[in-house]
């Protein structure tokens, strides 16, 4: 199958995904089963660990349909980045990049030599050492590098991100955005919009695709007008969140006062 996120730009439509905070390996097929496109699993703000992520993956993998994956790695660190590919991701997205230098040093990272400086290892993705010549034959056409734009620093260096030569897409973050603008969850005001319209305008010009996250329904509808290649539509803890508050409600308007 080819890699949906690496061709997104190429899609009829947006693709949808889900973000997993919460590190067990049913949340990650329950949710794969429903038929999202993606599922993000996020190494940044979760205790998950590599054995964590192994079986995250298995379980996703082990879903009948297409789903990918998408893990958000916990730094541009080169032993990060090599250990989660190792593990055999549908695509990395790494967090705080806010040059075009960094991009490059990513890039140099995930790749093989002589392009790049990835070190070989017996990993689930070469099947545990069975299939090392095609991983380093696929090299960084076995999965998509995107990274992510969420400083104010990023948005001023996103037209030369964007064109990075091995950066598939970048992801606008739009909590941490807010907040080093200085507007933290006003998606209207003029900074934000301003530098959404910025990170929209480079990816296109540099044909990279761009995504975002929305956590409410009224976020989905406006960041879709964005016209965003793939979206993560919602979050683990909300749906538990969300659907914890309505069952209580709903038992508390229905219970009778003894």
């Amino acid at each position: 199958m080819d890699n949906s996120l690496r061709t997104v730009t190429q899609a009829e439509s947006t693709l949808l995904g889900s973000w997993q905070v919460v590190p067990h390996p049913a949340v990650a097929e329950l949710v794969a089963s429903f038929g999202y496109d993606f599922v993000g699993i996020d190494m940044e703000h979760s205790p998950a660990t590599d054995e964590t992520l192994a079986d995250l993956l298995r379980a996703v993998d082990a879903v009948d349909g297409e789903t990918e994956t998408l893990v958000r790695v916990a730094d541009d660190d080169p032993t990060t980045l090599q250990r989660t590919l190792d593990l055999g991701p549908d695509a990395v997205l790494v967090p705080m990049v806010h040059t075009a230098e960094q991009a490059e040093a990513i890039v140099d990272t995930v790749r093989y030599p002589p392009k790049g400086s990835r070190g070989v290892g017996p990993g689930r993705a070469a099947t545990y050492g069975r299939t090392l010549n095609e991983q380093v034959t696929a090299d960084d056409e076995a999965f998509a590098t995107h990274v992510q734009l969420e400083s104010e620093q990023a948005i001023e260096n996103v037209d030369e991100i964007a064109t990075v030569e091995g950066i598939d897409g970048v992801f606008i973050g739009p909590i941490d955005l807010s907040m080093a603008l200085d507007c933290f969850g006003e998606w209207d005001t003029e900074q934000f919009t301003t530098a959404v319209d910025h990170a929209l305008t480079a990816a296109r010009d540099a044909d990279v695709a761009v995504g975002t996250f929305a956590a409410s329904e009224q976020d989905r509808e406006q960041r879709m007008t964005w016209g965003v290649d793939y979206l993560v539509a919602g979050m683990d803890l909300s749906y538990l969140s969300d659907g914890a508050t309505a069952a209580l409600e709903h038992g508390k308007a229905l219970s009778k006062t003894k």
